[in-house]
């Protein structure tokens, strides 16, 4: 009986503990009737290799079943989205590189074996819990409770399938797991296939931008940037400041800045994912979708720019392998990690301080010609330690090396993040330093022939956002000649620093950039808005009256 009772009882933790730690409540649900119903079952079969079999497959599915709700659970942490077998197999890569950056490869790996022989482990002990030398009689105490209890689980599980909840607290996770799981492959299957489609059906051409012809356009990631560092009082009390602050110091230095919201396509990570988004002028929001335009003829802003005459260029400091798509983007060079010069220490999973990295750009890859730039910022990733300062003398930054004393300054990852609070604090502080920087190189590298489009990528994972957050990421474009951000303005952005925040929730989405710059700057634009001997344009509305584009998906 002690079996039996043991036995059920860890199947019934498996399957329900990771339903606790996605509700964030213990004890909500507490039976899997599936445990119930396996545990009796299997120690009532006769002892043979049929039983063998069947002992085998149903703890496979078991830990198949706990590991995608494990997988689910992390997922709404990071990414506040559930699982999907189908599209995110491809991120145990990602977390492997996440926990290297963190812990080191050797503590890395170590983890990911360690994980790997838990899971493991667990399969064998429930295994040898299953299958014992001898099978419970069902003329003796404990086979007539296990069948009681195998009759009793079976009839409730029937009722559950069928919609009738006899108990409140009890539900089916192995069952409807695999449900969920095959629906969304299905589903995605389908989308894959529609969104393959829709790219041969409907490309979309890359057009030169001649309002924009001559001039550096500087397209800056702030990573992890979402509009809760600027609604979210906790967050606000840091950031807002500072973009005052940024305000005055630009109409200091004779420029102005626009600032509006857009939706980003993800939350917690996949920056790329942002990129591509941005890049492409399609809404590119998982993995497949990504692989799948990267490898179609689809064009991107770098082609628009390439037609328009300006040298492309990607800084991408986080970039620290082998980078493909890099290639397939087409860029005319890509800084990567091992191509940016770079002295000083790595601090934790940041490869180099966002300083360095927009001082470094300007000294050494910006150069003399009209360029687009697309540069990913790295400072606030997590895990948000250590802060550096902002060093007010740029001519100090040089190799980067004046960074070693911040190498083991602060509490290491392991142990600021034993406090969430801790964790909110140290966000707040990584993105204000990012956003400060930002603002600095921007009074610096921009004039009256740059636009700077500064946005977020995306916003952070729900520990710090909570569960409800919307999509949105501020964007600040930022010019010594007010011309070129009219366009904006008509799109709904506001003078300054600070976004209209109540307007989160609708958002346009992020695939939209690409649109309105080539219905801006583009060649219609242009024709109808720009005089070739003094330069005026119309104002923007005039413009969109007589504009035809033909969308795609957006």
């Amino acid at each position: 009986m002690s079996r039996l009772i043991f036995t059920l009882l860890l199947l019934n933790l498996l399957l329900i503990a990771p339903l606790w730690w996605r509700l964030g409540e213990i004890g909500t649900p507490l039976i899997a009737w599936e445990a119930l119903v396996i545990a009796p079952l299997m120690l009532l079969l006769p002892v043979g290799r049929l039983r063998r079999l069947v002992g085998v497959g149903l703890v496979s599915c078991i830990m198949v079943a706990t590991a995608a709700n494990l997988g689910t659970a992390a997922t709404h942490m990071a990414f506040a989205r559930p699982l999907n077998l189908y599209l995110d197999v491809p991120l145990l890569r990602s977390i492997y590189h996440l926990l290297a950056g963190n812990l080191g490869q050797f503590l890395a790996v170590c983890a990911m074996l360690a994980g790997g022989a838990m899971l493991l482990g667990i399969a064998f002990g429930v295994v040898r819990l299953l299958l014992p030398p001898v099978a419970y009689s069902p003329k003796r105490p404990p086979g007539v409770a296990a069948l009681a209890l195998l009759t009793m689980a079976s009839a409730c599980a029937a009722l559950e399938l069928g919609g009738v909840r006899w108990v409140d607290s009890a539900r089916l996770p192995m069952v409807n797991t695999t449900h969920f799981q095959w629906q969304q492959i299905t589903e995605t299957h389908t989308a894959r296939l529609a969104f393959t489609a829709q790219l041969d059906a409907a490309p979309m051409e890359s057009q030169p931008l001649p309002g924009l012809a001559g001039h550096n356009v500087l397209l800056t990631f702030i990573e992890s940037y979402g509009v809760s560092a600027l609604d979210d009082p906790r967050y606000a009390n840091v950031l807002l400041p500072t973009l005052g602050d940024l305000q005055q110091r630009l109409e200091a230095q004779g420029l102005h800045v626009v600032s509006g919201l857009l939706a980003s396509p993800i939350r917690g990570g996949q920056s790329w994912l942002a990129h591509a988004t941005t890049l492409s002028g399609r809404w590119i929001d998982n993995q497949l979708w990504y692989q799948l335009m990267l490898n179609s003829n689809h064009t991107t802003l770098i082609d628009d720019f390439s037609a328009t005459g300006q040298r492309t260029l990607a800084v991408m400091p986080a970039i620290s392998m082998a980078w493909p798509e890099g290639e397939a983007y087409g860029f005319d060079q890509i800084a990567a990690a091992k191509d940016i010069d770079y002295a000083g220490p790595a601090l934790n999973w940041v490869t180099m301080p966002d300083q360095f990295t927009l001082d470094y750009t300007q000294k050494h890859l910006l150069g003399d010609s009209p360029v687009f730039a697309q540069l990913a910022l790295i400072s606030s990733h997590a895990p948000w330690t250590p802060i550096l300062p902002v060093i007010e003398e740029w001519s100090l930054v040089g190799d980067g090396s004046i960074f070693a004393p911040w190498e083991h300054a602060g509490d290491p990852p392991e142990v600021l993040w034993q406090d969430i609070e801790r964790i909110r604090d140290h966000y707040a502080w990584s993105v204000d330093y990012a956003v400060k920087v930002t603002g600095r190189w921007a009074e610096r590298v921009v004039d009256e022939d740059t636009v700077m489009i500064v946005l977020g990528d995306h916003q952070p994972a729900p520990l710090i956002t909570g569960d409800d957050a919307s999509a949105a990421v501020p964007v600040h474009i930022i010019s010594g000649d007010p011309a070129l951000l009219a366009p904006f303005l008509a799109r709904g952005f506001v003078q300054g620093t600070l976004p209209l925040l109540d307007q989160a929730t609708q958002a346009p989405r992020m695939s939209q950039l690409r649109h309105w710059l080539q219905e801006d700057f583009g060649a219609v634009a242009f024709a109808l808005g720009a005089d070739s001997t003094i330069g005026t344009r119309l104002a923007p509305e005039s413009i969109s009256q007589v504009q035809a584009t033909t969308r795609t998906q957006q």
